[in-house]
């Protein structure tokens, strides 16, 4: 594979986090082989803010309610530790978030022992999750949700709505608006950061068996 494709480097934009592409579209003109290897090397020089390497399991996030302030939306290929496996994801940036009934699970399978659920819950006592420069790297999202001065097939490297540096590639789908608003909120994710991140009666447990958000 030829890593120093000019065509390939000259459609890298700095991102917070990691970022990723989305299977339902064709979000890549490029070959996969040649996408990756030009992210990788993006991420070598600097070009890519990856905060880290994702590993190879899903988690679960659900929630009553997110609003959210300046929301973009866009394709990237996430890394994870295997050199060159990547993994196709939709990035959802919003500059500014709260979050109802916040709840986090990942679901694990350890050998004799068998299933083990790691959940966390937050922001179900009155007082949201309070989020800024949130970024979710995910592979589904469900919910009942409503987008003000929404721009969809907005090219991902123009965006400008979400947090700083979150788009993705020249003449790639991108979609983005003023806010967000999404009721029963379920994401099946791979990665998530924030610049900030208040966890209002943050509730973390591990339990046997099979104990997701949803």
């Amino acid at each position: 594979m030829d890593t120093t494709s000019p065509d390939v480097a000259s459609d890298s934009h700095t991102a917070p986090g990691s970022h990723t592409s989305w299977k339902r579209f064709a979000l890549f003109s490029l070959p996969a082989s040649v996408a990756v290897g030009g992210i990788l090397i993006a991420m070598a020089e600097g070009a890519l803010a990856a905060s880290f390497t994702v590993s190879g399991q899903d988690f679960k996030i659900s929630a009553d309610e997110l609003h959210g302030e300046g929301f973009v939306q866009y394709g990237w290929l996430d890394q994870t530790v295997r050199e060159g496996e990547a993994v196709p994801v939709a990035v959802a940036g919003i500059r500014d978030a709260e979050i109802h009934g916040l709840c986090q699970s990942v679901l694990t399978e350890f050998p004799i022992v068998g299933k083990i659920s790691l959940r966390l819950t937050a922001g179900d006592q009155g007082t949201p999750v309070i989020a800024e420069n949130l970024m979710i790297d995910m592979s589904q999202m469900a919910g009942d949700a409503e987008f003000s001065n929404i721009e969809i097939g907005r090219d991902a490297g123009t965006l400008d709505q979400g947090p700083e540096g979150a788009q993705g590639f020249n003449d790639l789908f991108g979609m983005q608006s003023d806010t967000i608003e999404v009721e029963g909120l379920e994401q099946t994710a791979r990665a998530a950061s924030a610049g900030t991140f208040r966890l209002t009666g943050l509730n973390l447990g591990i339990s046997l068996g099979e104990n997701e958000c949803f």
